[in-house]
């Protein structure tokens, strides 16, 4: 069965197209040859840290916000709950239509994100231990404020994240699509939207999710097929800092993956170093993710073709600086 998540028309899928072109240009993807050289397969990278708030998340700010306005919503204010990019993505999308926007982050979020957020007009407020905990207070902060809740997962953020997708699965002749791709998993807008494109473009890549493992409750849910909550103490992968998986995208993950695999923050760190050695792009914990997945299933995969989604560049200068100077990439 598929779920309106998964289900768009094309025109539904052009005008999300123009919403977001009408902000960024399509993002570019390089099979980068010290990848090849490093890992012994192609290595294709879908550069989302090129976007105007450094990370996926902006595309489907941009069309839910566009889908808010045309139904009049949000006009007393919209408030969301996130560790940065997702509320950046608030920020740009509540800007553009005049909308007050709050955002909650929990204590000891990324600084630098959080001074995204502000630049970008939001109310930040700095709430509870976790995501879950923030999240749990914007949804009673909303209640009692009247303020629309913009949920973390949605069809209207699915419409635009797609939009990445469809960019990467179209830019390969048919056949020569990547084998699989590696898709990290936070609350699954993004592998939702890779799994959503690739039926649409009818694509045959396999679709690889990664959590942390640290935060493992979508690997938990997809092994038990029934949602399980899991700690959440990764230092590193603030974007995949998921405590309890949502039933809606779980369901695609079960239908759509033909795996999901963890990486430890010590993996993510060495895959950063790698990004930063091979390509000179500058990743995020979550970013970086994918690269690791691959990196772990590199005898696997040996000559063949994969591609990473480079999710986001959103790091904190100190926590980059901390990562690089631990050591330098392994050697090839």
């Amino acid at each position: 069965m598929t779920t309106p998540c998964m289900s768009f028309t094309p025109g539904e899928l052009e005008a999300s197209r123009r919403t977001v072109y009408a902000v960024m240009p399509p993002t570019p993807q390089y099979a980068w040859p010290l990848l090849r050289e490093r890992l012994g397969m192609t290595v294709w990278v879908k550069h989302e840290n090129h976007t105007p708030a450094g990370a996926f998340k902006v595309r489907g700010g941009l069309t839910y916000f566009s889908a808010l306005a045309a139904a009049g919503g949000g006009a007393h204010g919209v408030i969301t709950a996130t560790r940065g990019n997702h509320g950046q993505s608030v920020g740009v999308g509540a800007g553009r239509y005049g909308l007050p926007a709050t955002i909650v982050v929990p204590h000891g979020n990324s600084l630098e994100k959080n001074a995204a957020m502000r630049a970008l007009g939001v109310t930040l407020i700095e709430h509870g231990d976790d995501f879950q905990a923030a999240r749990e207070h914007a949804m009673r902060l909303a209640a009692e404020g009247g303020l629309h809740m913009v949920p973390s997962f949605h069809r209207d953020l699915i419409k635009g994240v797609m939009t990445y997708w469809l960019e990467f699965f179209e830019s390969f002749a048919r056949g020569e699509e990547p084998e699989v791709v590696f898709v990290p998993i936070g609350q699954g807008s993004g592998f939702c939207a890779a799994a959503a494109a690739r039926r649409h473009t009818g694509v045959r890549s396999a679709l690889v999710g990664v959590v942390s493992a640290h935060a493992t409750t979508y690997l938990d849910s997809f092994l038990a097929r029934r949602v399980v909550e899991a700690p959440v103490s990764t230092r590193l992968a603030d974007g995949m800092a998921c405590r309890i998986a949502d039933e809606e995208p779980l369901e695609i993950v079960l239908r759509e993956a033909e795996d999901v695999v963890a990486v430890t923050d010590e993996e993510v760190a060495h895959a950063m170093r790698v990004l930063f050695a091979d390509t000179h792009n500058v990743a995020e914990g979550a970013g970086a993710a994918a690269l690791a997945a691959a990196m772990q299933q590199r005898e696997r995969r040996q000559g063949r073709s994969v591609g990473v989604a480079l999710s986001g560049g959103n790091v904190d200068s100190a926590v980059f600086a901390a990562v690089l100077s631990a050591g330098q990439p392994s050697q090839r």
